[in-house]
């Protein structure tokens, strides 16, 4: 939203003494704090937001306003700041000035119209008004502008989100206002992406990316079909359009959110740079780097972000090379990262570089690649950043990396999605005192005991090997020559899955590791892997889908993120909408020749996500990237709250199991908080709820930041007073 121009104090008839003040809050030297009026009297729910450009990165903070409208910004930093409103059924009212210490009250201007007021809405509550293609209308035949491989309308809807919602929000500003108009608007979009390149270094990367990503992708729904789909949706809003449904305001705990907002992760010439995740602290214990620098992968600039809190800057620190060795290597593709005990920042390196490492593929050398080689035309390598030296140093593995966690058995052992065939390990121990990769690293295949004697089969010849026959166009089914292929399973033997593993955790009750199996979408599932004592022989996996139902449909599907609480309990967020929970204790089966996906529907309960659905159809409007369960009750709202990603609702979701109900933290300012993952930390256990924050990332795709109101990536902490107006 562009902002108003500045009023003083003054221009607005605002004084600090007198009747209009007299229900303010107290306001203490580092504070700003007054009442939120308007034409009907005090306006609860609402956010006040105060930004400020006067500290070394951009800084804002916004609270929520109380049932008598009143408001209290607590610890600002010294500076000149920028007032105003932002609420439901209200319109930005015009900002004023004014520095900590002051007592001001807010006018809140309520929208002319129903039009006006929506522009403020997240974008899910817009997205809810496409008209995807009725169930009727499937399976895809071609002729009738639906790819074959689109057997249902939970596959068209799990596809196009996978797609297009991996990099920004569907249903902004920036997407529902389509330069032209009709399929021929839209196939130009799609075509040409969304605006110039600012760096020439990442230009043929972004533009491949767009075309293949954007045009390709809604090709394989059947691209006549979805470009129908997609210019009725733009077309009806252009002619006016409104959503179906209005946002709720904040109410209850919601109103108790206190947000601090950051820029960082900029280049030497001040452009914007995407930061993909984020880490704080170490999950097993949130007191770790306690007041320290939050650290942010770059992805596209081989790089961590980086910005202290303790004196609100921002720096950069790069990825070296090895092939040539250099001191940066923009093209290290650095996804997720995570830090341990020691403080060091451990990260997953997406792209490859230099030759392979014999010992992934030589079974004479090495037992991991005896039992299943897996080798790669490149090097693959994990980074570790320690701050005590300032030095970054790449370990060497055999295995693709992607997300990241610890275990808790002493072993400081580091687990790693992202390989479409096995699962791969560091014991970071060993590597410290070895610095002999071969020796520290380790991973197994996924390999399940269909034959059900209890073991798996150490001959990969006798493995089953089966396509999901759902992953119709999409990458989910990949052979690599050590099996055949097979249509049908043998009772006899064990069989061999494959698929790209997204989101992962450790159950810390068992060091059990549970993986998020991304593709297909329709229906996706959780893969558990078991070491056992004498990896790789003792490697056992289990797989669990979303339960079918008679008509062939699931209960939930496009699911990536996955944790686990303290009790052992696994929670999957689903695009479809739906967080579920996952109890393997109460399967009645785990191995045996039906335990290929759909053995365990007791082990499953669902909980609808909040907010509006597509039209037509029972999946939720809505985009879940990620989860993150709050093992340390960090936050405030308990121990083991599972908090989602709300990536097309400009939120965080937290589900309190112990009341069954949701509590949503929007972010209203900028708009298009489009989180993918987060963590939280606790800087001071006696230091209530200052001491502890969530942190999480905008996220969004380095050429998607015309999405972003301000088109600025930025960091966000949550934080939760036990009132609106604590400080």
């Amino acid at each position: 939203m562009k902002r108003a121009p500045l009023l003083t104090l003054c221009a607005l008839g605002v004084g600090l003494t007198g009747l209009a003040q007299a229900a303010a809050p107290e306001v203490h030297g580092d504070e700003i704090g007054g009442v939120v009026r308007g034409p009907k009297g005090p306006e609860a729910g609402v956010w006040v937001i105060a930004e400020t450009d006067g500290l070394p990165t951009s800084y804002s903070k916004i609270v929520v306003t109380d049932d008598q409208g009143r408001y209290l910004l607590p610890a600002l930093p010294a500076a000149r700041y920028r007032l105003w409103t932002r609420g439901y059924g209200l319109v930005d009212a015009k900002p004023v000035e004014a520095t900590p210490g002051q007592q001001v009250d807010l006018a809140a201007q309520v929208a002319p119209d129903r039009r006006a007021a929506a522009e403020y809405y997240p974008s899910n509550y817009w997205f809810a008004l496409l008209r995807p293609p009725t169930a009727a209308e499937f399976p895809g035949t071609g002729q009738n502008g639906i790819a074959p491989a689109m057997v249902s309308q939970q596959h068209w809807i799990g596809f196009l989100k996978e797609n297009c919602f991996q990099c920004h929000q569907i249903g902004d500003a920036y997407t529902r206002a389509l330069p032209g108009s009709g399929v021929e608007g839209w196939r130009s979009r799609l075509l040409n992406g969304s605006g110039e390149v600012s760096d020439p270094r990442i230009d043929r990367l972004v533009r491949s990316y767009r075309t293949d990503r954007m045009y390709g992708g809604v090709g394989k729904l059947g691209l006549s079909r979805a470009l129908e789909v997609l210019a009725d949706w733009t077309d009806r809003i252009a002619d006016g359009a409104l959503p179906f449904e209005t946002p709720p305001r904040p109410t209850g705990v919601e109103r108790n959110i206190v947000l601090t907002i950051h820029g960082w992760a900029h280049t030497p010439d001040g452009t914007s740079q995407q930061v993909h995740d984020e880490i704080a602290t170490d999950k097993r214990d949130p007191t770790v780097n306690a007041h320290g620098p939050v650290y942010g992968a770059i992805r596209q600039y081989g790089q961590y972000g980086v910005f202290d809190p303790r004196d609100l800057r921002e720096y950069n620190i790069d990825i070296p090379g090895v092939a040539p060795p250099r001191p940066h290597n923009i093209d290290a593709g650095i996804h997720n990262p995570m830090i341990d005990r020691q403080g060091r920042v451990w990260g997953s390196l997406v792209n490859k570089e230099g030759p392979d490492f014999s010992y992934c593929s030589d079974g004479g050398a090495n037992k991991f690649a005896k039992y299943y080689p897996n080798a790669s035309p490149k090097g693959r390598y994990v980074s570790v950043y320690d701050p005590r030296t300032k030095d970054v140093s790449l370990v060497p593995v055999c295995f693709g990396t992607h997300h990241l966690n610890f275990t808790d058995d002493g072993t400081e052992t580091l687990y790693f999605s992202g390989d479409f065939n096995v699962m791969g390990w560091l014991n970071t121990s060993q590597w410290d005192k070895t610095h002999n990769a071969e020796a520290a690293i380790g991973w197994c295949p996924m390999v399940l005991d269909t034959n059900g004697d209890g073991k798996i089969d150490v001959d990969r010849g006798n493995w089953n090997f089966i396509v999901n026959p759902d992953a119709g166009a999409e990458e989910g089914a990949f052979g690599d020559g050590s099996a055949p292929v097979q249509s049908k399973l043998d009772p006899s033997k064990d069989t061999r899955i494959s698929s790209f593993l997204y989101g992962m955790a450790v159950n810390h009750r068992d060091d059990s590791v549970w993986y998020g199996k991304v593709q297909p979408s329709t229906p996706s599932g959780i893969v558990r892997l078991s070491r056992g004592a004498s990896p790789p022989e003792s490697c056992k996996t289990e797989y669990y889908e979303p339960p079918r139902r008679a008509d062939g449909s699931y209960r939930a599907y496009d699911g990536r993120g996955v944790d686990v609480d303290s009790q052992g309990i696994v929670w999957m967020a689903f695009a479809s909408g739906q967080l579920g929970r996952f109890d393997r204790s109460r399967c009645k089966v785990v191995s045996g020749p039906s335990a290929v996906g759909q053995q365990c529907p007791e082990g499953w309960s669902f909980i609808d996500l909040p907010g509006p659905k597509i039209t037509g159809t029972s999946a939720n409007a809505d985009f879940t990237y990620l989860i993150w369960v709050d093992l340390h009750n960090v936050l405030g709202l308990g121990k083991d709250v599972p908090i989602v990603t709300g990536s097309n609702s400009d939120s965080l979701m937290a589900y309190l199991p112990r009341e069954r109900r949701w509590v949503t933290m929007r972010v209203p300012y900028p708009m298009g908080f489009y989180s993918r993952g987060l963590d939280g930390r606790i800087d001071d256990p006696a230091g209530g709820w200052r001491g502890r924050a969530i942190w999480a990332t905008y996220g969004v795709s380095q050429h998607a930041n015309l999405h972003i109101e301000g088109g600025d990536q930025k960091l966000v902490e949550f934080q939760l007073r036990p009132n609106p107006l604590a400080r």
